[in-house]
């Protein structure tokens, strides 16, 4: 099995990474060699560190506590939605916020905001309102339903 996925990891060029110019001396056991000016990733390591948050990942579930899936790179943003979905957990895909998880009640008091804002629209009353403010309201719902429509079911930090 980890051959296969060993095999799909160097398929997919997980194992290419940055230019050798930029590196940072703390990555020295996860770099297998160089090619060109370009390093490449030791994939056991990988495997190593993935089987280690697969473990992880199960002991924070069965427990009952939720996680939250993480992507903010544009070809990530499909897949962990879809992942995050299918399996009933949170998600941000867009822009990490800070203090979402040091700060929660702040960004909890953001959801109750944006919720405030999605009944204002379905009911009608932003049209309501003069042209400037009812694009600002618009405007600050677009901003916070990209930013927080993964995470607006979230009612306490994650485990």
């Amino acid at each position: 099995m980890t051959n296969d996925l060993a095999r799909n990891l160097i398929n997919a060029g997980v194992h290419f990474g940055h230019a050798a110019s930029r590196w940072n001396p703390k990555m020295k056991p996860y770099i297998f060699s160089k090619r060109g000016m370009i390093h490449i990733i030791n994939v056991r390591e990988t495997l190593k560190g993935m089987i280690l948050a697969q473990k992880l990942l199960a002991d924070t579930v069965s427990s009952g506590r939720d996680v939250v899936f993480v992507g903010t790179k544009r070809q990530a943003n499909k897949a962990v939605k879809a992942a995050a979905e299918s399996t009933g957990m949170h998600y941000v895909t867009t822009r990490w916020l800070g203090g979402t998880l040091t700060n929660f009640r702040t960004v909890h008091s953001r959801i109750q905001r944006l919720e405030e804002l999605e009944s204002m629209a379905n009911d009608g009353s932003i049209e309501s309102e003069s042209k400037k403010r009812a694009s600002t309201l618009k405007r600050e719902l677009r901003k916070m339903k990209s930013n927080l429509d993964g995470i607006r079911k979230m009612n306490q930090v994650p485990g």
